[in-house]
């Protein structure tokens, strides 16, 4: 059967608007996918839904298509978005009105059964992630545009993929290798340049949306629209690909994808081929995402400037002691942005940052702004502060649970109002560890040099709840040869020093050339917890890459 175009337009709540129309008009599409969700925005739009019942949906979504919709239907494009987060159906229901008000002809359909908030007490929002079955029902269909909540990111590419060549839930090597072209399409620019370690390869001013060319055997190209910014090379794929993954075993509800599998080509400017994934029988569980609140949060950023700056940091914080023994979680950070005999004052400044948690408000609101604002005329030379403190926000806090891929029931709505269930995997395997693979030879001795990391090798970081992910990456066999032996998780403990005390898990990809680590718990309670500068990781792999080790002089 022929080739099937899935493009991707969007990999968060918030990506760039007029993706969509980029996509739709750049080049030929058979699809146009958009991933709108993310542990942190089922959050959002929990707290959207609290004040408004017919909410909990990406808005956005509709914006775009009441400009795009038209554009679609005249090209035969079929949209899947998981835009309809905690409202799949008040989603579906807005697109049909949509449709109607604008005068096209679509069918619309949805996916549900990904809700389990009424079986998890306490939480704000509680969802399975499905797998693409239902969107294949509803694509099979006839359906135009398929909305869903909470399902993989993968899916979105696994569904229309099943759909058009007529998978069956059995071939495990086919959707093994939609799911790695959905997990390299589903953070967008990511793949084609964006956040991409080694980003002066290429202009990415403006990088393009991805799109995959899926063949009916599961492999598929990695390409953009001609005349789009950005690059696709073998190394910004090998970057999305260890993007929030752990081992060589990446589990979904359809399939277990072996990424110790997987083989990359460069197919010409801006094309990689990807082949050979393997696949096995998914989990007999599914992971469902626990969203709760879980307090009040606040922050108060003080400038110290000039000299005596650790003193000063002493000084006010023993001036809002009193006031914080009460508070149940306090974290102070000094960061050292000042320089000596700085030609700025901004250059001559560090910045202290007190972050305050506590389930009372008044706690980690008025009581905190009070404290830091009354000290404006009695503390340290120099007190100001960044902007002055508010009232404590609300903030989130996300676990992972498991329930039994039979205890869910996933429906298709379809276009028509049928309801057709979705059966759970039938062939299920229980995750296991794939052993370490043996080293590559090491390099022969010879002398080395005391240089970034990042000169040899690229990193990509992400969260995952609370843990966080940080894969590397050689860019040639010889320093794939060094890496191997060099890289171990001991030695990122080293290297990371907040991860000194954390369980850090090394897994090997000799076929990406690539050691992916996750280290448990540096993220606290999760994104939305915000317990640390960067809450997401996003640039942990970058801190990384910048520190110094001693490279061998023929890698640099």
């Amino acid at each position: 059967m022929s080739v099937l175009r899935v493009g991707n337009a969007s990999g968060f709540y918030g990506d760039r608007f007029d993706a969509v129309r980029e996509m739709l008009t750049g080049g030929p599409l058979d699809v146009l996918t958009g991933d709108y969700l993310a542990e942190l925005t089922m959050l959002i739009l929990g707290r959207d839904r609290l004040k408004n019942p017919d909410a909990g949906y990406a808005r956005t979504f509709l914006r775009q298509l009441e400009e795009c919709l038209g554009l679609a239907h005249e090209r035969g494009v079929r949209i899947v978005a998981n835009a309809g987060g905690l409202n799949p159906a008040g989603l579906a229901d807005a697109v049909r009105a949509l449709a109607d008000r604008l005068g096209i002809p679509v069918r619309v359909a949805h996916v549900e059964g990904d809700d389990l908030t009424a079986a998890h007490p306490g939480t704000l929002a509680a969802h399975v992630y499905l797998g693409g079955f239902g969107i294949a029902e509803c694509l099979r269909a006839g359906a135009d545009v398929v909305v869903t909540g909470r399902v993989t990111d993968a899916a979105l590419v696994t569904g229309p993929a099943a759909a058009h060549f007529g998978w069956q839930p059995t071939e495990h090597d086919r959707l093994a290798g939609a799911v790695v072209a959905g997990h390299v399409l589903e953070c967008g620019a990511q793949a084609t340049g964006g956040n991409y370690a080694f980003f002066r390869d290429g202009d990415v001013r403006r990088p393009g949306f991805p799109l995959a060319e899926v063949h009916a055997d599961g492999s598929c190209v990695i390409t953009k629209h001609d005349g789009t910014g950005g690059f696709v090379d073998v190394g910004t794929v090998t970057a999305q690909l260890l993007y929030e993954t752990g081992g060589a075993r990446y589990a979904g509800p359809d399939v277990t994808a072996r990424l110790d599998t997987v083989r990359l080509t460069q197919d010409g400017p801006d094309r990689v081929r990807i082949d050979g994934v393997r696949g096995e029988a998914p989990p007999p569980t599914l992971k469902v995402g626990l969203n709760r609140l879980g307090g009040f949060r606040n922050e108060v950023g003080f400038a110290l400037t000039g000299l005596d700056v650790e003193a000063k940091a002493a000084l006010v914080r023993a001036q809002m002691e009193p006031t914080l023994g009460e508070v149940a979680d306090v974290r102070w950070d000094l960061v050292r942005t000042d320089r000596p005999d700085a030609g700025t004052e901004e250059t001559a400044s560090a910045l202290l940052r007190l972050v305050v948690r506590d389930p009372d408000p008044e706690k980690a609101g008025r009581a905190l702004s009070g404290a830091a604002v009354e000290l404006a005329l009695s503390s340290y030379p120099g007190f100001h502060v960044l902007a002055p403190p508010g009232k404590g926000a609300p903030y989130g806090v996300f676990e992972a649970a498991h329930v039994p891929q039979d205890a869910v029931d996933h429906v298709a709505v379809l276009h028509d109002g049928r309801r057709v269930p979705v059966a759970p995997a039938k062939d299920t395997a229980v995750l296991e560890a794939v052993p370490e693979p043996p080293p590559p030879p090491p390099l022969p001795p010879g002398p080395t040099r005391r240089a970034p990391l990042g000169l040899v090798a690229g990193a990509r970081s992400g969260d995952k709840g609370g843990d966080a992910n940080v894969g590397v990456w050689a860019r040639t066999d010889e320093a794939w040869r060094w890496l191997a032996h060099e890289l171990t998780a001991d030695r990122l403990r080293e290297l990371i020093p907040e991860a000194r005390d954390l369980p850090v898990t090394r897994h090997a990809l000799p076929g990406l050339r690539a050691l992916n680590f996750v280290v448990e718990g540096i993220l606290g309670e999760g994104v939305a917890a915000q317990a640390r500068f960067d809450p997401q990781a996003k640039a942990l792999g970058e801190w990384l890459r910048a520190r110094h080790v001693d490279i061998p002089e023929v890698l640099l």
